[in-house]
């Protein structure tokens, strides 16, 4: 059964979809920043001027486009033109490292590179037509493309960068066909002309994969104001009119304790998600009792931007404590090192296909061939376990688990303990090398009143009554954020170095 989608009809490529989004849905309201509204056919006659402007740069099929800025129209609007050409547009996260940024320069060697007003270049870019956001916006009022490039369903689309925490970040790259299966996938978070609360940054797969869903679905991005704030995050949901809406759990309780969110009109709000951490059950009912809406989870990665999810009817236990079901289109398998799938509660390393996993690691074949199979079988660094329902339920990554006096502790199991903890607001556990017992596990927290830290004993017991003693943390820092990814993830990398700097 084929989802009900904006724009009718079946396209081999995103310029294809684009011609007829402008003829079917061009005055719907396509992209709001700020101030700035867009509609569908302005979007694409703005992505027509700037694909002119790359075509005399020298852009043609199959070459590559940096973008190198915040979210914002003149981001979207050079993705698309990259696509109107057939080209292949790779964002690069604005947290990323000179190192980072430098490395995925030189094995993509942009024809075109499009920064922020102002911002110093990187070396390597001699031979590269460097554009900013302001160029961006010139040429969306200039001439048209009058000649789109041809292109085929197969060719690359873009290119996604992970986040860089096990070396230089990894190239995932994406044709037309994988942004087209995330149409089918979208599940519950996707509904025609919805109005989309987008707070990612555009170079993350939450919106480099999801074009062709933008498109096809009809869907108004609202940009999220920068800072965030509770305040600003309310009033865009009441005064745009959202309907999905995603945040981290710490911003949903934020929401939550404004006095204004007691008459606030939440009418057409229909989902949220919880999104890089689990929400508590607790949080889950006061979300659905006081917005009227459910928090969803979904699982995904850099390499396969949709993997699993809950639904709207399952209970909090299983929002707060599973990564839900395959999304459609999608499969899942928990493998033994054989790769032969283990038995209903045992962990084991999670493996997907389907039409949203990565082609490849761009121009990396060995790297790809590590994860990928010839059946098209991704292989994730993620543990996890099904439970008697058929949900996921992840236990940490591979590099994460650590073993003390023999026994192997996941950590996410630990942080998911500890996430009911109310005198925590954010939780991450890791494990350092010790004498006699071999490991010994750390828990780096973010207290909910700096003023009254939780103590050790008290987050042992806590954890002792819920999940095996053994898995008790050792040690407590306390600290006042944690260490986050380009890619807005804790960065456990990071966080076992302040552990172990904390603790020498």
């Amino acid at each position: 059964m084929e989802r009900e989608t904006a724009v009718a009809g079946h396209f081999d490529t995103i310029g294809d979809l684009m011609n007829a989004a402008a003829d079917q849905i061009g005055e719907h309201e396509a992209i709001v920043d700020g101030d700035r509204r867009i509609t569908f056919a302005e979007w694409i006659r703005a992505a027509d001027g700037v694909a002119r402007c790359f075509h005399d740069a020298g852009v043609a099929r199959g070459d590559i486009v940096a973008l190198h800025l915040g979210n914002g129209i003149e981001y979207a609007v050079a993705y698309a033109a990259a696509a109107r050409l057939g080209a292949i547009a790779t964002g690069i996260n604005l947290r990323l490292g000179p190192n980072e940024v430098q490395s995925i320069i030189e094995r993509t060697a942009p024809k075109v590179y499009v920064t922020d007003p102002g911002a110093a270049s990187p070396p390597g870019l001699a031979d590269t037509t460097i554009l900013d956001a302001h160029a961006i916006r010139r040429a969306a009022e200039g001439p048209a493309l009058e000649r789109h490039g041809d292109g085929v369903g197969t060719d690359p689309v873009c290119i996604i960068w992970t986040s860089g925490t096990t070396g230089v970040p990894k190239g995932a790259w994406f044709d037309h066909r994988n942004l087209e299966a995330a149409v089918a996938s979208g599940g519950a978070m996707t509904n025609a002309f919805d109005r989309r609360l987008a707070s990612a940054p555009f170079a993350h797969a939450g919106y480099m994969a999801k074009l062709w869903e933008h498109i096809a679905m009809g869907i108004t991005l609202v940009i999220s104001p920068t800072p965030w704030t509770a305040e600003s995050m309310l009033a865009t949901i009441v005064d745009e009119r959202i309907t999905v809406a995603a945040g981290v759990p710490t911003q949903w309780a934020k929401l939550l304790e404004l006095p204004e969110v007691r008459t606030a009109d939440f009418s057409v709000l229909r989902i949220g998600l919880a999104a890089t951490a689990p929400a508590t059950p607790d949080l889950i009912e006061h979300v659905a009792a006081t917005l009227g809406c459910p928090l969803v989870v979904r699982y995904a990665m850099t390499e396969s931007p949709s993997i699993s999810g809950t639904e709207p009817t399952d209970p909090p236990e299983v929002q707060a404590r599973t990564v839900g079901r395959a999304q459609r289109g999608m499969e899942i398998r928990v493998v033994d090192g054989d790769q032969e799938p283990v038995p209903n509660g045992a962990i084991g390393r999670v493996r997907v296909r389907g039409g949203c996993v990565m082609r490849g690691y761009w121009r990396d074949p060995v790297r790809t061939a590590e994860v990928l199979s010839d059946d098209g079988w991704l292989t994730s660094s993620d543990l996890g376990a099904f439970d008697p329902h058929g949900n996921l339920v992840l236990s940490g990554r591979i590099d994460d688990m650590y073993i003390r006096g023999g026994f192997n502790v996941y950590p996410i199991e630990v942080e998911n303990a500890l996430a009911d903890h109310p005198a925590i607001a954010q939780v991450a556990v890791v494990g350092l090398p010790t004498a006699v017992i071999g490991e010994i596990g750390v828990a780096v927290v973010v207290p909910a009143d700096p003023e009254r830290p939780p103590l050790l004993a008290d987050i042992r017991a806590w954890v002792g009554e819920r999940v095996a003693d053994y898995k008790r943390p050792d040690e407590l820092i306390v600290v006042d954020h944690l260490p986050v990814t380009a890619m807005m993830k804790i960065d456990k990398i990071a966080t076992r170095e302040l552990a172990a700097a904390r603790l020498r």
